[in-house]
């Protein structure tokens, strides 16, 4: 629930209340139940929830792929149920390579789930959140309120909380999570590096029309300046929309975004091809530099950094938000299961934290790997390369077991707890 004073002590601290923050947030208290813990969610926007009729059904409404693992999280922290409505279901992808006969397709009937994963627009994703926020009254959320100051102390950090109508107010927490996105001006100031991999890409992104309907259809085309993908978007006023993510090289970019509209439609039909039939509108177009980003450091005693400012992965992929659900399940857990056991004194220290570290390991490694391998092996045009990539699509077609490997990866099926 939205507070005006800010208590001086808490057991957790969570710095920004989006996509990732404010899921976090929510997914801890759902698996605390009975078990008391202070908990303060800090945010600088004012959290507020827009009724206004509509909101999602603007053309241009960015949106976010959510993993069939990612579901099943969300339904453990009760978040789904208000989610489940406005999402739209991927419930087939198919993966082509452009000027090759190389191709593959994946069924969610295949799989035996109900889709393979889902878009949801990240209005209606936002205002879920927000109004679980605003909803919960077992924590405190501090709205138009920023982290300013971290400092370590014998028994966790000392923060500094600057407010918009308030006074700055100093707070000791044992653990403090960071989830302010990839530009944290906290780990700045904190000194935590970046390791960081460029692609010399650029993402062209913006919801396009169609003349035929995605029928649940996500598409994933590999293309010679990189991977573009296209997911199923709900119709508009009859149109059928797609939201598109173009991969491009910084050379090609300013020239593709330069383009009238009409010779944008050209272009990119000419790369995605006719399989939705003539593309009929495409809306505004922004562009964003592409790389890998990895935190030199995910832990310090009673510091933890959560989504994009742990790891930002290429978008094509679909990996970075699903992965950042799985890190806050587990967090979330390890939190749950030591405070009901009341080993409070642990939260947030270094041996503590390493735990979570530790599970998390292995599927982050395997998810960025995947991200960047299949980012670099579909923007190389190296005749050998490219031979061997479509052979490894006619093999997914062909074999089933390569199909479902794949699938898995792609429905954020690779940690242990969400095997099928």
């Amino acid at each position: 629930m939205l507070i005006d004073i800010i208590k001086p002590e808490y057991d957790v601290v969570i710095a920004g209340g989006g996509l990732v923050g404010g899921s976090f947030a929510l997914m801890l208290q759902a698996m605390l139940g009975e078990t008391s813990l202070r908990i303060l969610l800090v945010d600088n926007t004012s959290l507020c929830v827009d009724n206004t009729d509509d909101v999602s059904r603007i053309f241009d409404a960015r949106s976010t792929a959510l993993s069939w693992g990612s579901r099943k999280i969300y339904e453990q922290a009760d978040i789904w149920s208000n989610l489940a409505p406005h999402v739209t279901a991927i419930r087939n992808i198919h993966v082509s390579d452009k000027g090759h006969m190389g191709a593959t397709s994946l069924h969610s009937t295949e799989m035996d789930v109900d889709a393979l994963g889902y878009v949801a627009e990240n209005s209606i994703l936002n205002k879920v959140i927000s109004s679980g926020l605003r909803g919960n009254t077992q924590l405190d959320v501090s709205a138009g309120s920023s982290v300013n100051e971290v400092k370590p102390v014998p028994c966790g950090v000392s923060l500094r909380i600057d407010r918009d109508n308030a006074e700055s107010c100093t707070v000791n927490s044992r653990l403090i999570v960071i989830a302010d996105g990839g530009r944290s001006s906290i780990c700045e100031k904190l000194g935590i590096g970046i390791k960081r991999k460029t692609y010399d890409q650029q993402a062209l992104i913006c919801n396009i029309a169609f003349e035929k309907s995605h029928d649940g259809y996500a598409f994933e085309r590999f293309t010679d300046t990189g991977p573009m993908a296209v997911l199923p978007l709900p119709d508009l006023k009859g149109e059928h929309r797609g939201a598109l993510v173009w991969t491009l090289t910084e050379a090609e970019a300013p020239a593709i975004m330069a383009l009238a509209d009409s010779e944008f439609l050209a272009a990119l039909q000419r790369r995605f091809g006719y399989r939705l039939g003539q593309i009929t509108r495409a809306g505004e177009r922004q562009l964003f530099p592409l790389s890998l980003n990895l935190a030199a450091e995910q832990i310090r005693p009673g510091i933890v950094l959560l989504g994009n400012v742990a790891h930002t992965l290429h978008p094509v992929a679909g990996q970075g938000l699903n992965l950042a659900l799985r890190d806050a399940r587990e967090l979330a857990d390890l939190i749950a299961t030591t405070a009901e056991a009341g080993q409070y004194a642990q939260i947030g220290a270094y041996s503590w934290l390493q735990q979570y570290e530790k599970r998390q390991q292995a599927d982050q490694q395997q998810t960025v790997m995947f991200s960047d391998l299949t980012t670099r092996l579909f923007s190389n045009t190296n005749p050998l390369l490219a031979l061997g990539r479509n052979m490894g699509l006619l093999g997914m077609e062909l074999l089933p077991p390569a199909r479902h490997w794949f699938a898995r990866q792609a429905m954020g099926m690779t940690d242990r707890r969400t095997r099928i």
